[in-house]
């Protein structure tokens, strides 16, 4: 018995020593492997991040991953055969509520104007391509003029943009979110005035090499002194991206709607459109049943309907947040504007490229890798001229010893073709590695082109006035949306816009 005791009072004195010698060191929390401390000088500063919900940021709209019939879900009236349904899956991410505007575009130039004055060729390579509302036996002149400039265009989707201005577009909006969060940290103080290699570069910031004007600094527990944000600080967001094609599909499609009872796999796993249905007329019976949920082409001529019962009201593009969003809370999936994915295109989406090793998980053909030019010390070497990093492509010799892949440019990977020449450009096919996929049909396309699953490519250095894009985002941690906790950090009084309907 008083082994036992003695027992006892060893493990209570134990516990007190331990408790005392927390609450010491600061009371931080320890590693669950070695006992180590954490955030505490005392013991070396080591960090340890309490785990935050990723905030949403502007425009965007949380989308929870999952499994769905990737591929055309009606018939194949084109008889092409490019998109044979597969079943695949999606991680969770996000996605922009609506296209690009007008006015979000007009922003990107202005900035680009005001920041690079050693540079004017940078803004003027980021104008859109007016004329591409001309046509030979069309008088569309006005919309030359108008579309883009004109203040009653402002919440239209911006047409004319080629893949690569797009994708620029991602670049510096991410840059711009990014420095936006640090400025209401507090981190920052507003640099508007910034040119040239001195404007805001997220990948330049988190490598020490843009100075900017600070505010406060966070505290640096290894030193005693201050250090800027790092990206394990939770405080900065991943990358806008273009979205791939199966995450536009899969938020197109919106499979949720079809969910009988909350945390329910019975799920009707097939949609032709955004919508239930096989017609694009809404069915409810309300003060909407038999209007048009989409902007298309009715019929050879009818782009609108008749005067005094016009149909989608609109010839053209129409404003980005009308009709009725789709069960995500996203507009315009089908119709309006065709929208660049990130994808290159293949004619060939067939099975034995899903069964192939992991295919079947966030689908994906367009990678070419790169990294950041670094110096013998691993320090990343100067920034250009615009403020960012320089960045180079693997080469074959670097990546001899992995695994996993063997060539920094996949793009035509496993296309039944042959890896060191293209994709057969000019001589059996219109398709080459500068092919992107469209998807979501336009103002100017018939009903089957809105469907998710149908696809169709155009050149990444090419645009066309039916077609805009919206942006997608990684999801950071749980797949799952915490309630409650997902809100767009940015959206404040936003929600009385987001909501106007057009019926």
């Amino acid at each position: 018995m008083n082994i036992k005791l003695g027992k006892y009072f060893s493990l209570i004195i134990l516990v007190l020593s331990l408790s005392a010698c927390s609450k010491k060191s600061g009371g931080g929390d320890r590693d669950s492997a070695t006992g180590w401390v954490y955030n505490d000088p005392n013991w070396g500063g080591f960090e340890k991040f309490n785990e935050s919900q990723q905030v949403t940021g502007p425009n965007l709209v949380p989308i929870e991953g999952g499994t769905f019939s990737m591929g055309l879900t009606e018939q194949d009236v084109t008889f092409e055969w490019n998109n044979v349904p597969r079943r695949v899956t999606v991680s969770s991410f996000y996605m922009d509520e609506s296209e690009v505007t007008n006015q979000n575009w007009k922003l990107y130039v202005e900035w680009l104007q005001k920041t690079y004055t050693s540079y004017p060729e940078v803004s003027v390579q980021a104008l859109p391509d007016f004329n591409v509302w001309r046509d030979e036996l069309a008088y569309n002149e006005p919309l030359v003029e108008t579309y883009y400039k004109h203040p009653s265009y402002n919440d239209y989707p911006v047409v004319g943009v080629s893949w690569l201005q797009a994708q620029r577009y991602c670049e510096w909006r991410s840059d711009r979110v990014n420095e936006m969060l640090l400025i209401e940290k507090g981190i920052l103080n507003p640099s508007p005035d910034a040119k040239d290699s001195e404007s805001f570069n997220t990948s330049a910031y988190l490598e020490g090499q843009y100075q900017g004007n600070v505010k406060k600094n966070l505290p640096d527990l290894k030193t005693g002194g201050e250090r800027g944000v790092r990206f394990e600080d939770g405080i900065l967001l991943p990358s806008y991206m273009i979205p791939t094609e199966a995450q536009w599909e899969y938020a197109a499609l919106a499979l949720q709607g079809n969910q009988a009872v909350s945390g329910d796999e019975l799920i009707t796993d097939r949609r032709i459109y955004p919508w239930n249905g096989n017609t694009a007329r809404y069915k409810k019976h309300n003060k909407n049943q038999g209007n048009i949920l989409a902007n298309f082409k009715r019929g050879k001529g009818d782009y609108m309907g008749m005067s005094g019962a016009l149909n989608d009201n609109a010839s053209i593009p129409a404003t980005v947040r009308s009709f009725l969003p789709n069960d995500f809370g996203l507009y315009h999936m089908a119709g309006n504007v065709s929208e660049w994915t990130a994808d290159v295109f293949r004619p060939m989406t067939s099975q034995e490229l899903v069964d192939a090793d992991n295919n079947d998980l966030n689908p994906y053909r367009g990678n070419y890798y790169t990294e950041v030019i670094r110096d013998k010390d691993g320090k990343a070497i100067e920034k250009d001229s615009l403020g960012r990093l320089k960045r180079k492509s693997l080469t074959d010799e670097e990546l001899a010893n992995r695994e996993n892949y063997r060539k920094s440019n996949v793009k035509n990977y496993n296309d039944d073709d042959s890896e060191d020449v293209e994709y057969g450009y000019g001589k059996t096919s219109l398709i080459s590695d500068k092919a992107r996929v469209i998807k979501g049909g336009s103002w100017a396309d018939r009903l089957f082109w809105l469907s998710p699953g149908a696809r169709r490519f155009k050149d990444e250095d090419k645009s066309d006035r039916t077609i805009g894009f919206r942006c997608s985002m990684s999801r950071v941690g749980a797949e799952a949306f915490k309630s409650g906790k997902s809100g767009n950090v940015f959206r404040e009084g936003s929600k009385k816009s987001a909501a106007k309907r057009r019926y």
